[in-house]
């Protein structure tokens, strides 16, 4: 039995990894779908103070709650920022990460300085209050506006996490137009530190190929 972890992207809550959860929760291993502080369901919890640590704490807070030990963490898109985090900050709690077409950050790095122009100009596109960036038009219905310092936060490392036994990185090849992450799955192909997979679908893999991504929990469960 595994403990596995997921964490959304901008914008989105844990109910985007409905069929993962379930299909995992089937095989017989603990499952905490996410959802970071300001977003979707508590997107009611003072968006103006919640940054890239806050949400790092979130995942910590939940490791220590459940006491939980050797979890997989799950990281999608921005989540990817928040799993690297959380391993750092929690080593004895993380076994494996896992980035689903993610972002694979290192010491200051932040999603502003990470990602293209194209972007950066989405994440200027705040909502009145000037705190949160909106959802795109093509996500799903119960995407909400997301907490911008989280995207400008540099991420604080203080370890080159040795401590991870397994690093997958899981690219989807499906994007409509160039996907920012072929660089980041570029280099991790030919790094013998990771284990990579390229799977046909778009960026919401979760939703694309959801039996496809069981398989490589399975996988790393093992």
């Amino acid at each position: 039995m595994t403990n596995f972890v997921l964490i959304p992207g901008m914008c989105h809550g844990g109910w985007c990894f409905e069929e993962l959860t379930r299909e995992l929760r089937a095989e017989g291993h603990t499952v905490h779908p996410l959802t970071l502080t300001g977003v979707s369901e508590r997107s009611h919890l003072l968006p103006g103070a919640v940054n890239l640590d806050t949400h790092v704490q979130d995942v910590t807070s939940l490791l220590d709650v459940e006491d939980i030990h050797d979890s997989v963490l799950v990281g999608h898109s921005y989540g990817g920022m928040v799993i690297t985090g959380v391993a750092d900050r929690a080593p004895g709690r993380v076994a494996s990460l896992v980035y689903l077409d993610a972002m694979v950050p290192g010491p200051g790095d932040s999603c502003w300085s990470l990602v293209t122009d194209q972007e950066r100009r989405w994440y200027a596109d705040v909502v009145e209050t000037g705190y949160a960036v909106r959802p795109l038009p093509f996500f799903d219905p119960r995407a909400t506006a997301h907490p911008l310092a989280s995207l400008m936060q540099p991420l604080r490392l203080t370890s080159d996490l040795g401590h991870i036994r397994r690093r997958t990185y899981v690219y989807a090849t499906g994007w409509d137009g160039a996907s920012p992450f072929t660089p980041v799955y570029e280099r991790l192909r030919d790094d013998p530190a990771w284990i990579t997979h390229a799977l046909a679908g778009g960026h919401n893999l979760m939703r694309d190929a959801p039996q496809d991504l069981v398989k490589i929990l399975l996988e790393t469960a093992e």
